[in-house]
């Protein structure tokens, strides 16, 4: 051991200062979070300036935990993007709650690594329990429940991934389970709208099939992709000898909210032998409350599906669920079993290896956030909550209905409303940067049927009416 011995016990915190400690940085979070909305929406700084604000080298001895306490007002505070502010209608939901955060804590406190059974089985099996909770709060199909014959659930990161693995899972499918030896991915077709989400190019590009292989679908004057016109471009991609293999059934986009008709889409699809993946990432939460179950359209016909906590359900981010009505496909594209990894648990079939289920070996103990936030009433909340932001949008689109500068260009059965300026996309866009500069509320712009659009997203825990109202008005002074 080198250096100073003094200097090297005291880099050690001890349980007493973990304590101490702790507890101030959970105040520090809870005023943060009780006091978001006297801060701008968005940052002032410019590109280079937190770092400047930070010393160039490592300190040469312990510092303070006050010290970077005061750096997390003076430097971290201001140069954040304010998610949970009541005023954030950008992007998405990514809601955060004070129960999730603990069970956030918890897993890091925990530091298990869940790979398999064997190496936490609490992290397994409550992971496991945790997706069945979500298939009944949801409303959502036994055949996705881990004790059905083929079928269950893991959490991932991200919808990105989910989207990733199910195209993987279609691709061990569609080549029959052998793609190094006699699979062949270049005959292979996939098919979305416009509106889908962007993880769907990168996975095809990641999957070795590449976008050139991707079908855009005609969409209706819903932005909903159209039965017919699925049917003509999978009914060419086979003559022309492809191999349609996997399409993707939007169930709420984020561009706009659109909703595929999956009851339409998958019986095509099946009748080929695709793979059916329902993207509900954005608005699938809705089916936490039962008269929004509609969200749940088709899922008796999809392959795989997922939808995300972490938008809009107060479980803060990463979260996202992910289901398959065929584990074979899914385990055979991504298992790996090298001997160090092996368990009689998991070999007789008695537990599951989640990191079977995913892209990377090594996961976090997330379902933790999960557990902690549905016990404590946090679906209740969530439930609560939705209503609250589906009825603000109605009152949205009244307002808007009402003012004849703007007019709506899409619909918006949940809680997105996307709304343009009658006089045109400069007009819209040039909107769009002068609200956001004001720091009051942060907008997204999107492109629709080549219209520009500002993105009104409401799906904040402490957003209410009043929030709405007045981002409503802003937009109506700025004009």
């Amino acid at each position: 051991m080198t250096g100073d011995p003094a200097v090297a016990a005291c880099t050690v915190m001890t349980p007493d200062d973990f304590r101490t400690q702790g507890k101030a940085l959970i105040d520090w979070v809870a005023d943060y979070l009780e006091t978001i909305e006297q801060r701008r929406v968005t940052s002032t700084v410019q590109p280079g300036e937190v770092r400047a604000q930070l010393p160039e080298h490592p300190p040469a001895a312990p510092e303070p935990f006050a010290d970077v306490l005061a750096d997390m007002d003076r430097v971290i505070a201001p140069g954040l993007t304010h998610w949970q502010h009541p005023s954030f209608f950008a992007f998405f939901p990514g809601n955060s709650s004070y129960a999730s955060i603990l069970g956030e804590l918890a897993s890091a406190g925990l530091g298990v690594q869940g790979m398999s059974w064997v190496t936490s089985p609490a992290c397994t099996e409550v992971e496991t329990l945790m997706m069945d909770w979500m298939i009944e709060l949801l409303g959502l199909p036994e055949r996705f429940h881990s004790r059905s014959s083929s079928g269950g659930g893991v959490i991932h990161g991200s919808a990105s991934e989910a989207t990733l693995t199910s195209i993987l899972a279609a691709r061990w499918r569609a080549t029959g389970g052998a793609i190094n030896r006699l699979g062949d991915t270049t005959k292979l077709v996939a098919y979305a709208t416009s509106q889908a989400h962007s993880s769907i190019e990168k996975g095809l590009r990641i999957a070795g099939i590449g976008t050139d292989q991707l079908r855009i679908v005609p969409h209706d004057e819903q932005f909903a992709m159209r039965p017919d016109a699925f049917a003509e471009l999978v009914a060419a991609d086979v003559a022309a000898g492809l191999t349609p293999f996997w399409v993707c059934c939007s169930r709420g986009t984020t561009s706009s909210l659109a909703f595929d008709p999956t009851p339409e889409i998958a019986p095509i699809a099946h009748e080929h032998g695709m793979w059916v993946h329902v993207d509900a990432a954005m608005s699938g939460i809705a089916a936490l409350v039962p008269e929004l179950r509609w969200v749940n359209d088709g899922l008796d016909h999809a392959d795989s599906y997922c939808t995300n906590p972490h938008k809009w359900m107060g479980v803060v981010f990463d979260c996202d669920l992910f289901y398959t009505a065929d584990r074979t496909a899914l385990l055979g594209a991504l298992s790996i079993l090298p001997e160090y990894l092996r368990s009689q648990a998991a070999e007789t079939g008695a537990a599951i290896d989640y990191r079977d289920w995913q892209i990377p070996l090594g996961r976090r103990f997330r379902a933790l956030k999960l557990w902690f936030t549905i016990r404590t009433g946090g679906a209740i909340e969530a439930q609560e909550m939705i209503r609250r932001h589906v009825d603000a949008t109605r009152v949205l689109a009244e307002l808007v209905a009402a003012d004849d500068r703007f007019e709506a260009l899409a619909p918006h059965p949940l809680n997105l409303l996307c709304l343009a300026l009658r006089t045109g996309d400069e007009a819209t866009d040039a909107l769009i940067e002068r609200a956001n500069a004001t720091g009051r509320v942060l907008f997204t712009r999107t492109v629709l049927d080549g219209r520009s659009a500002l993105r009104f997203s409401i799906g904040g825990r402490t957003t209410e009416e009043r929030h709405v109202r007045d981002g409503w008005a802003l937009l109506q002074q700025l004009v």
